[in-house]
């Protein structure tokens, strides 16, 4: 039995199922390349060329691997959100001056390193540790600096996963998409205007021609019937 042992075995030891959480971790963020990288890129056959993917921030799996995969993309994106505020801080305290010049190693054997150094320690921290789960320098960059970015305004729930309907071929494995929230939301239609029936309403109609003409025909019946009344009085 299985007490107090939370998470799913996914038939797989427990390096093999380290290394598998951590090499989809990174096949998520590394979607988020730009379509530049795969130019001139061509699969083993050495004709066919390599496409970027269809959708960025988005992976199939089955849905079993896309519930454990979770946690640790999110916990990677919390790493990279910490690290945001000293980066920033970091920044104010860097030196525009180009790398080897005079005032670039005045700069770096004076006060002002010292301070930049000390800005820029916890951020190098959280991302020596986000590098210890992902295990590569590239999805780490594009983590840092793409991805924890967008999620700055939102406190958790960073991805979704979606089930897909049909299964696996071969296994018949149930399927499923892990995605970033964001990326790829599908938007509501925009609800019809509704006509101005209250407006419409309080402006008082315009009499029709019709109405006019009985409205003319009362008049001459009304002045008979008042001299009628006249010559009876007489």
């Amino acid at each position: 039995m299985r007490h107090r042992k939370k998470g799913r075995r996914l038939g797989r030891s427990s390096s093999h199922r380290k290394a598998l959480m951590k090499n989809m971790a990174t096949c998520l963020f590394l979607t988020e390349r730009d379509d530049m990288f795969y130019e001139g890129l061509v699969q083993a056959d050495g004709k066919t060329a390599v496409k970027p993917p269809k959708h960025k921030g988005r992976i199939t799996t089955t849905l079993q691997k896309a519930k454990e995969v979770r946690p640790l993309v999110e916990k990677c994106i919390t790493l990279a959100k910490k690290a945001i505020p000293h980066m920033e801080a970091a920044e104010k305290l860097n030196t525009t001056a180009q790398r080897g010049t005079d005032a670039w190693k005045q700069w770096r054997e004076g006060e002002g390193w010292q301070k930049w150094n000390a800005a820029i320690a916890p951020a190098i921290n959280y991302r020596r540790r986000a590098f210890a789960l992902l295990g590569d320098k590239e999805a780490v960059s594009i983590l840092f600096e793409d991805v924890a970015p967008r999620f700055v305004d939102r406190d958790g729930g960073y991805t979704r996963i979606l089930k897909l309907a049909g299964v696996r071929l071969g296994d018949a494995g149930v399927q499923g998409i892990l995605e970033f929230v964001g990326k790829n939301d599908r938007v509501k239609a925009k609800a019809a205007v509704k006509p101005a029936f209250a407006a419409a309403e309080e402006t008082p109609a315009e009499e029709t021609p019709a109405e006019e003409a009985s409205a003319e025909a009362q008049e001459p019946e009304a002045s008979a019937e008042e001299a009628t009344e006249e010559k009876t009085e007489e």
